[in-house]
């Protein structure tokens, strides 16, 4: 009869004879380390877009509210990275976060909006 090996910490298994990993441990360690990288590319986005919404809906407590390009930036705002896009027929062009959107200005001024349910 052939050894198996947990797939982990490649120890001799013993029992159920489709059992591929020796410990709940050992069963987490591997699938968390299957396709790492794209892993931490979504947990990086979704940790960006949830700061970007928390600075906005932080700053606009009205649910209309304008606020310079330096507020956003100091706060920590990045703005490549929104949810949505609104291009209204008067060509203005609306970015969201989620809920909470922003329309560039004149003069380096941003219109912070709330989009109710």
């Amino acid at each position: 009869m052939e050894t198996r090996i947990c797939l982990a910490c490649e120890e001799a298994l013993k029992g159920r004879i489709d059992q591929k990993f020796c410990s709940d441990y050992c069963r987490n360690s591997f699938n968390n380390s299957v396709d790492k990288g794209s892993k931490n590319l979504i947990r990086n986005v979704n940790n960006r877009l949830r700061k970007n919404y928390k600075i906005l809906s932080e700053l606009n407590g009205s649910g209309k509210t304008k606020v310079t390009r330096t507020k956003l930036y100091d706060n920590g705002f990045d703005f490549q990275f929104f949810t949505s896009i609104y291009k209204t027929k008067t060509g203005n062009t609306y970015f969201y976060v989620y809920n909470e959107g922003y329309l560039a200005l004149e003069s380096e001024l941003f219109l912070l909006i709330r989009k109710e349910k």
